[in-house]
């Protein structure tokens, strides 16, 4: 006999965790399915350096806040694990470990089925909270470089001292292509590093740290909705390492990187790159200077004037270095012995039989609801704001599927409206 629920969980992370404060409030029998440990990912999948990206004082989840001496300091990222360890057992969230959903259907009954590794199971309600990385997107040119290249993804990176002596190539400079290419230089590593569209803004500004001002200026809100497409922007660039410092490629050129273009290819030991990283570099410092105006905009209003009372030490320098032009690389002759693959991810949901996915394999939703009554997605990137998929905001949309069930089964059924951002 399958087991019945009113609402399965699957995903034992910060989002699935918040959904099961929500649907405890709502008195909803539910089980919350981790195919391996609580907060599995933030254990395995960070290098061993690696700082949560915003201060210590923003973090939290539905009920219970992040404490530390340090509120302006950067938890490690195992203090992170910690405290999601943590959260779920006070809030008591009835967790399986190390059950593994290997089908979801939907019945012509209309509720769900599941097939896990513990036995069938059955649901009115299903909200896939798996993450925004879940499988490894590493490109096809990693199958042509050479067999003595070590190659690993930035997900398995752990440190520079895991790697063969030589120099090494990062490909992407997103949130973890920038820091790890950072810390290998840091470390005394020749580097080069292939750039990806990103955006950076300061880590701090009129002594204010850049998630004050997000905060401030309604960043986090921004929806999806608002892009064409419903494409999200490239990602903001920011580390909490060392006290956390401003991210720049160019500075990272300065002293001594070399920055390269999109990797395109590879054959005979030979990359081939393309003639873009002017231009990518270009549209960083762009995002950096309208963050500075929108900031300063915000600032001089006048009901802002008392939150802003640092008027010095705001102006910005800029670091000028040369970016060069390479088309190729000679891995041998340069000496290339490892590749990090800072390349994201793609999503991973073979194990669900729905017809529910565009042509990027995107869940299509609208604020986590899907056109299948009962169904819900929570924790993906950029799901409907841009604090969908972090860490302290996952719970504004916990809040509203919360609410969203609630009307489902209502005799007025519909949806209630849209989140409010205030989850009470």
């Amino acid at each position: 006999m399958a087991e019945r629920w009113d609402t399965i969980i699957i995903g034992g992370g910060q989002a699935g965790l918040a959904m099961s404060y929500y649907l405890q409030q709502h008195e909803r029998k539910h089980v919350v399915l981790e195919r391996a440990r609580i907060a599995e990912r933030w254990r395995t999948e960070r290098w061993d350096s690696l700082r949560f990206q915003f201060i210590n004082q923003s973090i939290e989840l539905p009920g219970l806040s992040y404490q530390d001496p340090e509120p302006e300091g950067f938890a490690h990222y195992t203090a992170i694990s910690r405290f999601i360890e943590d959260y779920a057992a006070k809030i008591a969230a009835p967790v399986r470990q190390g059950v593994e959903v290997r089908r979801l259907w939907r019945r012509d009954a209309g509720d769900y089925a599941l097939d896990t590794s513990a036995g069938s199971m059955t649901a009115r309600h299903v909200v896939v909270a798996t993450g925004p990385f879940q499988r490894s997107m590493i490109p096809a040119a990693a199958r042509d470089l050479p067999r003595s290249v070590y190659q690993v993804h930035a997900s398995k990176y752990c440190g520079p001292d895991e790697l063969p002596r030589g120099a090494v190539l990062v490909v992407g400079s997103g949130a973890s292509g920038s820091q790890i290419a950072d810390e290998l230089q840091q470390s005394g590593r020749n580097v080069f590093l292939s750039v990806s569209p990103h955006r950076r803004v300061p880590r701090r500004y009129r002594g204010k740290d850049v998630l004050w001002w997000f905060d401030k200026m309604g960043r986090f809100e921004i929806t999806i909705d608002s892009f064409p497409e419903r494409r999200f922007p490239p990602s903001t660039v920011v580390t909490g390492v060392n006290g956390g410092y401003d991210m720049n490629v160019r500075r990272f050129a300065r002293d001594g990187g070399t920055v390269l273009g999109r990797v395109l290819g590879c054959a005979n030991g030979m990359l081939s790159i393309a003639d873009d990283a002017a231009q990518i570099l270009a549209e960083a410092d762009k995002s950096y200077d309208d963050f500075v105006s929108a900031a300063e905009t915000w600032a001089e209003k006048p009901e802002n004037l008392d939150h802003i009372r640092d008027s010095d030490g705001h102006s910005v320098t800029p670091i000028l270095a040369e970016i060069g032009d390479a088309r190729s690389v000679d891995i041998a002759g340069e000496n290339v012995s490892s590749v990090i693959w800072g390349t994201g991810y793609l999503f991973d949901y073979n194990w669900m039989d729905l017809p529910i996915f565009d042509a990027r394999g995107a869940p299509a939703q609208q604020c986590g609801v899907t056109a299948f009554p009962g169904l819900y997605f929570l924790g993906l990137h950029w799901m409907h704001t841009f604090g969908s998929g972090l860490l302290s905001y996952v719970g504004r949309d916990a809040a509203y599927i919360a609410r969203h069930m609630e009307a489902l089964g209502s005799e007025a059924l519909g949806s209630p409206a849209p989140p409010s951002w205030s989850p009470a």
